[in-house]
């Protein structure tokens, strides 16, 4: 039972959480590369702002992450799953990843996913957006895969690993 657990959250993690940092990571350029009108403002969602392909990818990056995000859910629900049957809940290196598994998903809930939001309004709109702003929401998504990468090499290279790495 063990391995059918332990198959399925790895199989979760790559499934959703592989998406996500994808998506994320690709937002910000995106919505970058979106063209605006000239004078900034106007134009709206009737085609007149910006040009509705662009602005069509930055929602879809949007959507991806969002939708992903959720089906992630399923993540640490698996992994505690596979904890239990492995009888490693109380291991250091479990808590260590379940800590930055919840870092990671409080920075995507409350400072990934609503940037995008915000910005892509504001493409929507046919508003321009601000580099610098841009620039935060690839911070916050770059953390965010650190956040992810440290928990895999955690996972891998685990403390009292039998695997004889």
């Amino acid at each position: 039972m063990t391995k059918f657990l332990l198959s399925l959250h790895v199989l979760a993690a790559i499934v959703a959480v592989g998406p996500v940092t994808v998506a994320a990571s690709m937002f910000p350029a995106a919505a970058r590369r979106v063209p605006v009108p000239v004078g900034g403002a106007g134009g709206g969602r009737d085609g007149g702002g910006a040009d509705a392909g662009d602005v069509r990818t930055v929602r879809l990056l949007h959507r991806i992450c969002r939708v992903y995000a959720g089906l992630g859910i399923a993540v640490p629900v698996l992994g505690f799953a596979t904890a239990a049957s492995m009888g490693v809940l109380g291991d250091g290196w479990l808590i260590t990843s379940v800590t930055l598994t919840a870092v990671a998903a409080g920075l995507l809930a409350a400072f990934v996913l609503p940037r995008q939001e915000e910005l892509l309004g504001q493409l929507a709109d046919g508003q321009p957006v601000e580099r610098a702003r841009t620039v935060r929401l690839a911070m916050f998504t770059g953390l965010f895969n650190l956040l992810w990468a440290t928990v895999t090499i955690l996972m891998i290279v685990r403390p009292g690993s039998t695997t004889g790495a």
